[in-house]
């Protein structure tokens, strides 16, 4: 597998802002996905955040097309009438005869269609094979091929070069949709990718090299204070913390300040999104937190969807219970209150003996008496159709997870999307995974992974995988990405042992952490989200229009590449201080001698290392803008003759970066705020 890049984008700083704007006058972008307004996957969310971007470029020349649905219809748009003659004559003519063939209008504008996955690839084909005047660009967000190799546990990525891929395609019933998803490729004018990885596969099993590689990006919601994203932390935090208080009812004897909640979420895909390997580690973890006596508990959550009928009875009583003795003591409470307060208007202490009655000790009783369980904690909230057969409850048994009280790991399976409607956990993802401490996604396959990037750009450390689109990003534009809270995972050169091994040591020295250091940390992480944001990768999506439109009318359209310097690059700095985790012997940076009582720029550390924060973040936010590149690609408008100039930068030609030893276990973390 070659580890060599040779795609024209994979730096940020290689697209700069255009000075001039795009002449789009005559220019139309239509933009065609299974998921438009149809939550399926991650395409949906990549349509959904990149609109507003796109529609700022675009203005009324921006359509996207996808199915109808009347669920979508009624949640997820807005009807309105066409805005301009020519597309409401094209939307009547379809209406009238089965929308057989689009309407041309009299001027002939350049159209650009961008076309995402297999799904909407036919359109593609069709445009090409009628000869139709439109530039075209077909994304794939993860091969189809790919995704069904990796799920029959082969070696996936080391033997990419060597797979039939008609033979493969055929013996698993998707030769006609995979030779759909090639044609795609093959027929558009511009062929793109969402990361490296992707990209290296699609070159081998689409049989295509990608022109251009597309990050996956998000909407960046900025607070006005500084750590407001902490205090989003620990009030998300209390709302996770009253259902453990109700799930361990009678089993509650961990001390919930020390405890950390880890979890993992998306499709339920047992291998590909690595839950395999996070449950053994977390098996591992467990027998290191015991034989060392540690104080901390990890709760770890499993939110997959999966086949149920209903909510667990016992998972329900839980809630019920800690419901009932929120009652119980509130009722005390105000009788307490109401004595004391007399009490004090007569101008007299209150007799302690006497604040509480016989009743008042009774009603404790019996709420105590509730709380008493025979049987440990459910690890599954539901009830599952194929219990027997689930592959989490299988490895579970396997492994002995069982919510005991001897067990510093504990297991939490909510086979369900996470709803702030909900009986049981009533929460949204986006606060859910605000209170948890770290995100964990150990993905065998995972073309891009926007669990580990929505955790980023809520402040929340995350480990993903260098077989990961984002763990590739990350690994590629900043020095030490473990410093910031990204972990990554190396699975492509170890074995499935040594990766568990690797992932243990990240989850047991994340749970050495002091609480200032997750605060540091998560610090650090949140500063990341700039590099996700989709007015910087938005670039990406760009340029693969420009490059479209050069190829389709090149007599109104020039795109000329640049191959720039393999030195020229954006890259976060490693931190000028790094708080070292406990079971680090080595310093990560300059040590202070011991002999040193005050620190000469910044606070210290509890292991003596200085943070300053307002020097880092300003550090931080000055590497996020890219520096001046000369213009390479210019525009002739259709009508005028005269030329706008449009800077585009292809950026530098480097290698998919590959640490050549393993990440440090022990790299600093941070934390939180209670």
């Amino acid at each position: 597998m070659p580890l060599t890049r040779s795609l024209s984008m994979s730096s940020l700083p290689g697209l700069e802002d255009w000075e001039d704007e795009f002449d789009l006058q005559n220019t139309v972008l239509f933009e065609v996905a299974w998921e438009v307004a149809n939550k399926v996957g991650g395409i949906y969310t990549v349509l959904q955040t990149k609109a507003k971007v796109t529609g700022d470029e675009w203005g009324d020349n921006y359509y996207l097309i996808g199915p109808y649905t009347e669920q979508g219809v009624r949640t997820q748009v807005e009807l309105l009438e066409p805005p301009i003659p020519e597309l409401k004559r094209t939307l009547d003519s379809m209406n009238s005869k089965g929308c057989k063939f689009l309407a041309q209008s009299e001027e002939k504008p350049h159209v650009v269609t961008h076309f995402h996955e297999w799904l909407a690839g036919i359109g593609l084909c069709l445009c090409r094979a009628r000869r139709l005047p439109v530039a075209t660009i077909f994304t794939t967000h993860a091969t189809l091929l790919g995704r069904y190799l990796c799920a029959g546990a082969v070696d996936f990525y080391n033997n990419l070069e060597n797979f039939n891929v008609d033979k493969e395609a055929g013996e698993r019933q998707i030769y006609h949709r995979y030779c759909m998803e090639r044609a795609a490729a093959h027929c558009a004018h511009v062929f793109t990718t969402v990361s490296q990885i992707t990209a290296i596969e699609a070159q081998h099993l689409l049989k295509r090299k990608p022109d251009i590689v597309t990050p996956n990006g998000l909407n960046i919601k900025k607070f006005s204070a500084m750590h407001e994203f902490q205090n989003l932390h620990a009030q998300s935090k209390a709302r996770i913390q009253e259902f453990v208080r109700g799930h361990f009812y009678g089993h509650l004897d961990f001390n919930l300040d020390k405890t950390l909640y880890f979890f993992i979420a998306g499709r339920y895909e047992f291998s590909n999104k690595g839950a395999d390997v996070f449950l053994e580690a977390l098996a591992r973890l467990n027998y290191l937190l015991r034989v060392n006596g540690s104080e901390q508990t990890v709760v770890a959550f499993f939110i997959m969807p999966a086949r149920t009928n209903n909510f667990n009875v016992e998972t329900l009583k839980g809630q019920a219970v800690r419901k009932q003795l929120w009652d119980t003591a509130n009722a005390v409470k105000e009788k307490f209150g109401r004595k004391l307060y007399e009490s004090l208007l007569v101008g007299s202490l209150p007799d302690m003996n006497k604040m509480l009655d016989k009743e008042d000790f009774t009603m404790m009783k019996r709420a105590i008496f509730a709380t008493q369980r025979q049987s440990f904690p459910p690890v599954c909230t539901h009830n599952m159709l194929d219990d027997s057969s689930d592959p989490i409850l299988t490895t579970i048994r396997r492994i002995g997870l069982f919510n005991s009280s001897a067990d510093r790991v504990k297991v939490i399976f909510h086979p369900e999307f996470l709803s702030s409607t909900s009986p049981l956990l009533p929460v949204d993802y986006e606060e859910f995974v605000r209170g948890c401490h770290l995100g964990v996604f150990p993905s065998y396959y995972e073309p891009w992974g926007y669990t580990p990037a929505e955790c980023t750009v809520m402040g929340i450390p995350s480990i993903s995988t260098n077989l990961s689109g984002f763990g590739c990003f990350m690994e590629e534009h900043i020095a030490d990405p473990s410093a910031y809270g990204i972990y990554i995972l190396d699975r492509r050169f170890r074995s499935l042992d040594d990766s568990c091994s690797q992932l243990t040591s990240f989850l047991y020295s994340f749970c050495q952490q002091s609480r200032r250091q997750r605060i540091i940390q998560r610090n650090r992480t949140e500063r990341l989200s700039d590099l996700l944001d989709w007015k910087y990768l938005g670039r990406y999506y760009m340029s693969a229009r420009h490059m479209a439109l050069a190829k389709a009318f090149p007599d109104h359209f020039t795109y000329e590449p640049h191959k720039a310097d393999a030195a020229q690059g954006y890259r976060y700095p490693r931190p000028a201080s790094v708080p070292p985790s406990p079971s680090l012997s080595r310093h990560s940076s300059p040590h202070q001698s011991e002999d040193e009582e005050e620190p000469r720029d910044g606070p210290l550390v509890e292991d003596g290392e200085r943070y300053d924060e307002e020097a880092e973040a300003a550090k931080d936010r000055r590497n996020i803008r890219a520096p001046e590149w000369p213009r390479r690609a210019s525009c002739a408008s259709s009508t005028g003759g005269s030329r706008r100039s449009n800077s585009v930068d292809t950026g530098p030609s480097s290698s998919i970066s590959t640490p050549s030893e393993p990440l440090s276990p022990a790299s600093s973390l941070g934390e939180e705020r209670n």
